[in-house]
């Protein structure tokens, strides 16, 4: 195993990818390596048909606490300026652009503290189910940075913008429970049952008609940015190939016949 693949850990079971960042002396914290590796499960997953369901989580006590600063603390002795820009643009924007297009469900196992880009990783999954010890941290400005990794594009339209700016005005963090109550995560469970529940929220995904629910992530991103008579549109081309798939024919069929549906996931 070289050193960058062991920094990411994949599984598979019954149509289920789980993907586990695995830097946990350091909480998991995004080296290069990592990113690297990451988004090469990321597109190893996005390409297996065999594959219908992703689950996102950290080994050890988190899920992941953003930047390594280790990892470019030769930036900061010299005196040439800074730019983050470029190693954003290279290293962080592909992962976030492929969880948010990818067109299989993508669920975030929250283990401990999301913090800075980890809670941005976490933002960018389609489904976010936390332990009750799991945190979430806009850690940026702590350090005198924006929030990146496309923080200030979910996390208002998660939580609502007042709520947004709180979070990422003041650093603080904001625990399981109360993320639970602001719409950040649709569940809170005992540290102990998470990979459990899980895992069952996955399986029931990944036996889903994962073709429209491809075709429904589409749509609900491009919502985000449409007027409604072009959003009307769109959905009426996408009802047209989903109509067109064997999950729709087989879903109808087995309405009628009164058994449970078949869904091959195309």
């Amino acid at each position: 195993m070289t050193d960058q693949a062991a920094h990411v850990l994949t599984t598979g079971e019954r149509g289920v990818r789980t993907i586990t960042l695995n830097r946990p002396e350091v909480l998991n914290a995004c080296n290069l390596a990592l990113l690297q590796a990451l988004g090469q499960a990321l597109r190893d997953a996005e390409k297996d048909e065999s594959v219908r369901c992703v689950v996102i989580t950290g080994a050890g006590r988190a899920f992941c606490s953003g930047q390594d600063l280790a990892d470019v603390a030769d930036r900061y002795t010299s005196p040439e300026p800074i730019e983050l820009g470029s190693h954003l643009r290279k290293h962080y924007h592909p992962v976030i652009v492929r969880l948010r297009t990818m067109e299989k469900p993508v669920v975030a196992a929250v283990n401990g503290v999301a913090a800075g880009a980890g809670c941005s990783l976490a933002l960018a999954c389609d489904v976010r189910i936390a332990a009750e010890s799991a945190s979430f941290i806009e850690a940026f400005v702590n350090v005198g940075l924006v929030p990146d990794s496309a923080s200030t594009f979910m996390l208002p339209r998660l939580i609502g913008v007042g709520r947004a700016l709180e979070m990422c005005f003041t650093g603080r963090k904001l625990a399981a429970a109360e993320a639970l109550s602001l719409g950040l995560v649709t569940r809170v469970v005992p540290d102990a049952d998470l990979p459990a529940e899980c895992a069952k929220l996955a399986q029931k995904l990944s036996g889903m008609p994962t073709r429209a629910i491809g075709l429904t992530k589409r749509a609900l991103n491009a919502a985000w940015t449409a007027d409604l008579e072009s959003q009307l549109e769109y959905e009426a081309m996408l009802q047209t190939t989903a109509g067109q798939s064997h999950d729709h024919r087989e879903g109808v069929l087995a309405f009628m016949e009164k058994r449970p549906p078949k869904f091959l996931g195309r």
